[in-house]
């Protein structure tokens, strides 16, 4: 089945790279981008790779793909290939993890298909993003949970705090595998996958404080205020009528990993899947009420429960999992387009 999954996942690949290729011949909404992969979040990332931190709404994105980027040209067959290899991986990881938890190789592997058909496409398979990156050492790091090599999940969740912010959250496995009887080794390892997160808000400290208004906070953190200030994100405050299309495209993830994730957590407490209930609905809340909802469109990739989800769907509720295959393949083709010709959502 894993060489099955990893042709699977190239075809996933050329066939998005396709779509791209014969979407670039559309107008482009602006046409100032130099390069072809330069859109949305990833002028702020080759900006920082080029001239570091520079601009104060630039500490909102996180240091490790500039400095990948900065090792490897975006453009170059190099790239190409350091991507497909992290696709085939994650495939493959996503698959050996949902062998562990569902206990059954045929529906592991159904859920590892329906990975192939993500919310967006073109920030997984296509840009110089952060996701895949996340993505991947979010699942080594979930795999190494499950197997109780906390250590070596530790490290896999460190790294990936300097692609996003919220690896934060992954701390929570390390809190749920070791529970309170190695509380003192469970506080020092999260501590550790805080790190990256410290060490951005530190350097900006250093480098703004304290002539920068947000260094008067009790909490002077750079992070939370370039967020608000450049991006409204705060409680509610997206809750506008102009974001309402944002609100439509992001529903059908956002109800998935709800409906799924109470499903679980109605079942029994010592469900392996607790955990990864407990983070989707807390990520899904956050984006619903507190940040840019459609995010989940590329968020919910890092999270194997969404796969998971899909193949109980598909499984449980036929009408309701062909609606899901349907929709996935439907806006994932129509974000592609969006994305190369530089239209929202970003």
């Amino acid at each position: 089945m894993e060489t099955t999954i990893i042709l699977l996942t190239v075809a996933a690949r050329l066939l998005t790279s396709l779509l791209a290729f014969l979407a670039s011949y559309l107008p482009l909404f602006d046409a100032s981008p130099v390069n072809s992969w330069l859109r949305w979040d990833a002028f702020h990332f080759s900006h920082i790779e080029r001239e570091g931190y520079v601009y104060e709404h630039e500490w909102a994105f996180f240091p490790g793909l500039p400095f990948v980027i900065r090792q490897i040209e975006p453009e170059s067959i190099q790239w190409h290939i350091l991507m497909t290899a992290i696709a085939c991986d994650t495939s493959l990881t996503l698959y050996r993890l949902s062998k562990y938890h569902l206990r059954m190789p045929n529906l592991a592997f159904l859920a590892t298909l329906l990975s192939l058909l993500p919310s967006s496409p073109a920030t997984l398979r296509l840009a110089p993003y952060a996701e895949p990156f996340f993505t991947y050492l979010a699942y080594k790091g979930l795999l190494y949970c499950a197997t109780k090599e906390f250590y070596h999940a530790t490290v896999c969740f460190t790294l990936a705090g300097f692609f996003r912010s919220n690896s934060i959250f992954l701390a929570g496995y390390i809190l749920w595998g070791l529970g309170p009887r190695k509380l003192h080794l469970s506080v020092l390892l999260t501590a550790v996958i805080f790190s990256p997160f410290i060490y951005q808000n530190l350097s900006a400290y250093f480098a703004f404080c304290p002539r920068a208004d947000w260094c008067k906070n009790i909490v002077p953190l750079i992070y939370p205020y370039v967020q608000a200030k450049y991006w409204n994100v705060g409680l509610f405050n997206y809750w506008s009528f102009q974001q309402l299309p944002n609100f439509v495209i992001a529903a059908p993830p956002l109800l998935l990993l709800t409906v799924y994730s109470i499903h679980i957590l109605k079942g029994p407490f010592t469900s392996s899947l607790v955990p990864h209930a407990i983070h989707a609905l807390i990520l899904s809340a956050t984006l619903l009420f507190a940040s840019h909802t459609q995010i989940i469109l590329r968020l919910a990739v890092s999270l194997p429960i969404t796969s998971w989800a899909a193949a109980w769907l598909v499984m449980e509720y036929r009408m309701w999992g062909k609606l899901w295959v349907g929709w996935s393949v439907l806006w994932g083709s129509i974000s592609i387009v969006l994305w190369v010709t530089f239209l929202p959502p970003a």
